[in-house]
C-alpha cells in the first residue's frame, strides 16, 4: 500500500528526501529515464494494433453482448498493451507529463472512438433525438413549438441553443456531423478540469495521471453522448475545479489556495458556468448545490464555497420559478411523494432486470460490481492514507448520495450519483493503487491487474448494448424516408425508440411507440399483433399511417424484454402477409409499411 509520503506537497505529507544534487537547465529537461523511454515505444505499438484490429470487425455478428462478441483479439491485446505501457511509465518518477497525457488521450480514443470508426453513423437514438431538437430550434427561430413531449427542451434550452449557435456560426446545416464524435470530444475536454482538481490536491504527477487513467477506466455509465447531461457534467466538474483550487487545503504553486475572496473576473466566470448548467439540465444544478453544500461544512472552506453556493442556489431557484415553472408545478406532487419513499428511490434503478436478456442481467451485475468496487477501494484509501481525509475529495464522493434518497430520477439516480462521485473517487482509488519506494515497479503489477479489471467492467457496460445502439446506413435511410417523404400529419408507428432520427421534423407527423402503450394494449399485441395494432392505427383518423421496423428494434426487444421475445418477428411476418399493409420502403436492415385504411364497405 501507498505510504503517505508518496504525495509530496499534499497537506500533512512530507516531501521525499533529496537524493543528491539534481541536474538543472536543459540537461534536466532532456532526461526521462528508461521507464518513460520504454513507455514511449509501447504507446505507438498499442495504437497501431488498435487501428489494425478495426479492419475486419463483423458488426452483423453482434448479439446479446454487443461489440464484446465481435471485437477481435487484437483489440484486447492493444488495450492491455496500452495499460501496461502506462503502468511502466507510472513506475518511475521522472516520466514527463507529456507521456502521461498521450497515454490517457490514447485510452480515450480506444474506448470512445472505436464505435464511430466502425459504424459510420451516429449511435444511440437519444443522440439523434437531441439533433432533432437542435434542428427544430433552427427551423423555428429558437423555440420548439407544438412540442408535446419536446416541451421540456423549451424549459431547459441552454445546450440546444448553444449548438444552434455553433451550427449557424459554422455554416453547417445540422450538428449531426460533429455530434457522432461527441463522446470523444466530451471526454477529452473533461480531462482539463479533472487535472485541475487533482493538481489542487497533490503535485505528484504519477498520482495525478493515474487518477485520470482510473477515472476513464471506470466511467461506464455512458452519459457522455450528444446530450445536455454530458455538457452540464463537464461544466459541473469545471465549477468544482475552480472551487477546489481556491480552498485552503489546495496545494498549488501559483498561490490560488487560501485566498479569501474571489477575484471579480473569476467569480463572473464561475457564475456564467453555473448559469449555463441551470439553463441546460434539471438534475445537474441539484448535484452542484449538494457538492458545494458539503464542501462548505468545514469552516475554513466557507469564504470560498459560500459565494459559489449562493450563486448556484439563486440561479436554480430563479430559473425553476420562471422558465421551468410549468415542469416544476406539474411534477411537484411526484417530487414530494419521492421524498417520503427514500428506499424506493434507492432501489428503483437496481430492480428492473427481470425481463432483460440473460446476457444483459450479467452485464448489469458486472456494472454494479464495478461501481461497488470503486467505492470500496475509495473508502479503503481513506482508512489507509489519513492525508486523503484532509482533502475535499471525501466530501465530493458523498455529495451525490443525498439526492439518491430524495428522487429516483426515472430509475437512474443511483447511476447518476456514481457518475458525479467518480472524479473524486478515482483519485482515492489511485492513491491506494500507486506504490512508492524502490519496489514501485513490482508493485505496479498489482495496479496493472486492477486497471485491467476496471476496463473489463467498463467495456461490459459500455459496449454490451451496441446491437440496439448502432444504426446502419440502411436504418438511417428508412427513418429519413418515413419522417420526410410521407404526407404531412401521418402517424408513424414503431415498436421501440431504437430508430435513428424518429423525431426529425416532429411537427410534420404523429408518433406512436408500442413499448410505451399501456399494459392491456401490450397484452393484446402479444396475443395478436395485428389486432393489437388496430387501436393504435385508428388514432390516425383520415390521415395515412406507417409502421417502421428496423434491425435495432429487434435487438432492443430482445435485450430489454419490454415485449415478449420474438414479438417483432411475429409482427413483421403478419404485416408482410396482410393485404392491409403495403411495403413502401425496404432494404436489408429496415422496412416501412403503409397502412391502407378499409373503405366504408369493408374493402381495402
Amino acid at each position: 500500500m501507498l505510504p503517505s509520503a508518496h504525495a509530496p506537497g499534499t497537506v500533512g505529507t512530507p516531501a521525499d528526501p533529496p537524493r543528491g544534487p539534481a541536474p538543472s537547465g536543459p540537461a534536466r529537461r532532456r532526461r526521462i529515464g528508461p521507464a518513460a523511454a520504454t513507455a514511449l515505444v509501447v504507446l505507438p505499438a498499442s495504437l497501431a494494433l488498435w487501428l489494425l484490429s478495426l479492419r475486419d470487425v463483423r458488426l452483423d455478428g453482434m448479439g446479446d453482448l454487443g461489440l464484446l462478441q465481435v471485437l477481435p483479439v487484437l483489440f484486447w491485446v492493444a488495450l492491455g498493451l496500452l495499460t501496461l505501457g502506462f503502468c511502466v511509465a507510472a513506475s518511475a518518477r521522472r516520466t514527463p507529463h507529456g507521456c502521461y497525457a498521450l497515454y490517457v488521450l490514447s485510452l480515450i480514443a480506444m474506448l470512445h472512438a472505436t464505435p464511430p470508426l466502425l459504424y459510420g453513423e451516429m449511435r444511440y437514438s437519444w443522440a439523434w433525438k437531441h439533433v432533432a431538437v437542435v434542428d427544430a430550434m433552427l427551423r423555428h427561430g429558437g423555440g420548439v413549438p407544438h412540442a408535446g413531449g419536446f416541451d421540456i427542451y423549451n424549459q431547459w434550452p441552454g445546450f440546444f441553443q448553444l449548438n444552434a449557435l455553433i451550427v449557424r456560426a459554422t455554416g453547417l446545416e445540422t450538428p449531426l456531423g460533429y455530434a457522432m464524435w461527441a463522446q470523444v470530444l466530451a471526454n477529452v475536454l473533461l480531462l482539463v478540469p479533472l487535472l485541475l482538481i487533482y493538481r489542487s490536491v497533490t503535485d505528484d504527477r504519477r498520482l495525478i495521471w493515474l487518477a485520470a487513467f482510473v477515472y476513464y477506466s471506470c466511467s461506464w455509465v455512458g452519459q457522455d453522448y450528444f446530450a445536455p447531461q454530458a455538457f452540464t457534467f463537464l461544466l459541473f466538474v469545471s465549477v468544482i475545479a475552480l472551487v477546489v483550487r481556491r480552498l485552503p487545503s489546495a496545494r498549488l504553486p501559483n498561490g490560488d489556495a487560501g485566498r479569501s475572496a474571489w477575484p471579480p473576473g473569476r467569480l463572473a466566470l464561475l457564475l456564467l458556468i453555473e448559469a449555463a448548467i441551470v439553463s441546460s439540465h434539471q438534475l445537474t444544478p441539484l448535484m452542484l448545490i449538494s457538492a458545494l453544500l458539503l464542501l462548505s461544512l468545514p469552516r475554513r472552506n466557507r469564504r470560498v464555497t459560500l459565494p459559489a453556493l449562493a450563486g448556484a442556489l439563486v440561479l436554480t431557484i430563479a430559473w425553476n420559478a420562471t422558465v421551468a415553472r410549468r415542469y416544476v408545478s406539474e411534477n411537484l406532487d411526484s417530487f414530494v411523494e419521492a421524498l417520503t419513499h427514500p428506499e424506493a428511490n434507492l432501489w428503483s434503478g437496481l430492480s428492473r432486470l427481470a425481463d432483460a436478456a440473460p446476457g444483459q442481467i450479467m452485464v448489469s451485475w458486472i456494472d454494479r460490481g464495478l461501481s461497488a468496487g470503486v467505492f470500496l477501494l475509495a473508502a479503503l484509501a481513506l482508512v489507509v492514507h489519513r492525508w486523503t481525509r484532509r482533502t475535499p475529495l471525501p466530501l465530493l464522493v458523498l455529495s451525490p448520495l443525498p439526492l439518491v434518497l430524495v428522487n429516483g430520477y426515472g430509475g437512474e439516480m443511483v447511476f447518476r450519483a456514481y457518475m458525479f462521485a467518480l472524479p473524486a473517487a478515482a483519485f482515492l482509488v489511485a492513491a491506494l493503487l500507486l506504490p512508492a519506494g524502490r519496489r514501485a515497479p513490482a508493485r505496479m503489477c498489482l495496479a496493472y491487474i486492477a486497471l485491467l479489471a476496471m476496463l473489463g467492467g467498463l467495456l461490459f457496460g459500455y459496449y454490451s448494448k451496441e446491437a440496439m445502439n448502432r444504426f446502419s446506413a440502411g436504418e438511417v435511410a428508412a427513418t429519413r424516408y418515413v419522417t420526410t417523404s410521407t404526407p404531412a400529419n401521418s402517424l408513424i408507428v414503431s415498436v421501440t425508440f431504437a430508430a435513428p432520427g424518429l423525431e426529425t421534423d416532429y411537427d410534420r407527423h404523429e408518433r406512436a411507440e408500442i413499448t410505451q402503450e399501456g399494459i392491456d394494449a401490450k397484452r393484446l399485441l402479444a396475443r395478436d399483433p395485428l389486432a393489437g395494432l388496430e387501436p393504435i392505427l385508428a388514432r390516425a383518423g383520415d390521415q395515412p399511417a406507417y409502421v417502421l421496423l428496423n434491425r435495432a428494434q429487434y435487438a432492443d426487444v430482445r435485450l430489454n424484454g419490454e415485449m415478449p421475445r420474438g414479438f417483432v418477428e411475429r409482427l413483421a411476418s403478419e404485416l408482410s402477409a396482410s393485404p392491409a399493409f403495403t411495403p413502401v420502403f425496404r432494404n436489408a436492415d429496415a422496412v416501412v409499411y403503409r397502412y391502407d385504411t378499409p373503405t366504408a364497405g369493408g374493402r381495402r
